[in-house]
């Protein structure tokens, strides 16, 4: 692996792993050979796939932070994939020494790593649970231990729920009833072929058939759809480098085109 960090027993080190090969352009340590030469053969195909995942993990920074400024002290993050470089526990505890982090995938390379990589980390955690069962993933001791739901949390669903085919609404609805008012959720998700360059669509393709990974595809009035029942905050869903945007991503934007990727967030505002 990078860096020499070898990870926990037992990982299937031969096939390409969803999670570890979007750590790979983000510049984070748990991926393998395999998992490198998959993510250094998508530029080629379409040159910025590496800005796409840059600018998704942006978002996931700019929308804690903001969380973080709201008095948010302790975060869901549903498919989290890898608690590498950059990732939720990071900003939150630079931030907060207190903050919590519970982790959920269902992938056993994920909870593999994520385990083994917070293994000395006492405010975060690795659940294993699929995010459709909601209340596995509310009643893990993990979840019990560090989440207090009579206090707002943020629920994060960034760059899941494209994984998700059978009603991703009603899933983020029961994690609403699980909260109290104050409470967010934040969500990136993948838009549809026909607002992504072909290059875009044909990475796409080669990284679902490599890795196993099912994926949906939804317009932006479906990703709308997703925040019903919760208060959807300004800008509304938008491309995710066009939500709260720093300089240098609107400068890229105008130069590049927008990132294929909606995002917004809002606010559990009532009971």
């Amino acid at each position: 692996m990078h860096n020499g960090i070898s990870g926990p027993q037992g990982i299937d080190s031969e096939r390409p792993s969803a999670a570890r090969v979007y750590d790979a352009p983000l510049g984070g340590s748990a991926n393998f050979e395999v998992d490198r030469e998959m993510a250094s053969r998508m530029p080629a195909a379409e040159p910025q796939v590496d800005r796409y995942a840059r600018a998704n993990r942006s978002f996931l920074r700019r929308a804690v932070q903001g969380l973080l400024d709201e008095g948010v002290g302790q975060f869901v993050d549903l498919c989290s994939g890898l608690p590498t470089v950059g990732n939720v526990h990071e900003i939150v505890h630079a931030a907060s020494p207190d903050g919590r982090v519970v982790y959920v995938d269902v992938d056993p390379v994920a909870i593999g790593y994520g385990r083994y990589l917070l293994a000395d980390v006492d405010e975060a955690a690795v659940v294993q649970a699929d995010v459709r069962d909601v209340e596995a993933v509310l009643d893990a001791a993990e979840t019990r231990r560090l989440i207090d739901f009579s206090r707002p949390v943020g629920v994060l669903a960034v760059a899941v729920l494209h994984f998700v085919d059978d009603d991703p609404a009603g899933i983020l609805g029961r994690f609403r009833m699980a909260t109290v008012p104050g409470s967010y959720l934040v969500v990136s998700h993948l838009t549809t072929p026909a607002q992504m360059s072909r290059e875009t669509v044909g990475v796409i393709q080669r990284y679902r058939d490599s890795t196993g990974s099912p994926l949906m595809f939804r317009t932006r009035d479906q990703v709308v759809d997703l925040f019903a029942g919760w208060e959807l905050l300004p800008p509304g869903v938008v491309p995710v480098d066009q939500w709260s945007p720093e300089p240098e991503d609107l400068e890229e934007s105008a130069h590049l085109g927008p990132v294929p990727i909606w995002a917004g967030a809002s606010l559990r505002s009532s009971v």
